[in-house]
């Protein structure tokens, strides 16, 4: 009987000690299994950073090719930009009037128009200048024409200036502006008492007054980049040698005798008014001669 009971004393022993390590593994099994449950279970927030992929849940899931939106803005600024051409040519022509109105009958047919002309006549011939606009994008087709119109061109020039900047930078201003004066308006409807009423209705007309002035740059921007200034300056040809005329000859003749008149007439009339001046030493300077002589 002795091997026996001591096989069980044996086995009791062993199975107590299994007990206590059970009881001991046991919490600590489920205590590494709630951790671990609650590592998987955590909000986005509540990740770490990772290299090249921080910032919010927007900034992460949006495409990496960020540049569609970009070229799409600046293909609309490409296309929507302002320039402002201006042209000045000089022409060499026999008749001065008939190519200004040569000149603005190309204007018309460019769906253009005449800024102003005139034409001066003096002694040695005649010039004049003429200025139009037309639409952009026929500058350069009406250039071409009007160096059709003249045997000789001899200045030229043209410019072009970017304006599509100082437009962008005026309507920014206009809009906040706009925001600014309704904000004002506002404000004047809750007015309790007429000195609000007026200091309210003074900021209010500053604000206007900047609206208008900056509506009307950007208008003259606008107007000025759809339509392009042409400035034509005539000057009339003349030969090297002009053939004799018997009626030029006696105009010259008379106008200079008209000059010699003038001018004479003039010399008369100083010598007049300044009478007072040369008679007195010219009756002293006779009077003295007069009695050297004697």
């Amino acid at each position: 009987m002795q091997p026996f009971s001591a096989f069980c004393i044996y086995s009791n022993s062993k199975d107590i000690k299994m007990n206590k390590l059970l009881k001991v593994s046991i919490p600590i099994l489920l205590i590494l299994g709630l951790v671990l449950i609650s590592g998987c279970g955590a909000s986005p927030s509540e990740l770490p950073n990772v290299p090249g992929g921080g910032g919010s849940d927007e900034e992460r899931l949006a495409p990496a090719d960020g540049g569609g939106d970009n070229s799409e803005i600046t293909d609309e600024l490409t296309e929507d930009r302002k320039i402002v051409k201006t042209g000045s040519i000089t022409l060499k022509v026999g008749n001065i009037t008939e190519t200004m109105d040569e000149v603005a009958e190309m204007a018309d047919e460019l769906n253009g128009y005449v800024v102003s002309s005139y034409k001066y006549e003096y002694e040695r011939g005649v010039s004049g200048h003429i200025t139009i606009r037309v639409p952009f994008e026929r500058f350069e087709e009406a250039f071409s024409r009007l160096r059709q119109l003249a045997p000789a061109v001899p200045y030229e020039t043209t410019t072009a200036t970017d304006v599509t900047e100082e437009y962008v930078d005026l309507e920014a201003r206009l809009h906040n502006l706009q925001a600014t004066e309704a904000q004002y308006l506002a404000l004047l409807e809750k007015a309790e008492n007429v000195e609000e009423m007026l200091k309210v209705q003074k900021e209010l007309s500053n604000v206007r007054g900047e609206i208008e002035q900056i509506e009307g740059r950007m208008k003259y921007l606008e107007q000025t980049s759809e339509t392009s200034l042409i400035e034509v300056t005539l000057e009339e040809t003349r030969g090297l040698t002009e053939p004799w005329s018997a009626s030029a000859a006696l105009k010259s003749a008379v106008r200079g005798l008209t000059t010699f008149g003038r001018g004479l007439a003039t010399a008369l009339i100083w010598l007049g008014v300044f009478s007072w001046a040369w008679i007195p030493p010219l009756v002293i300077w006779l009077r003295r001669r007069r009695r050297a002589k004697s």
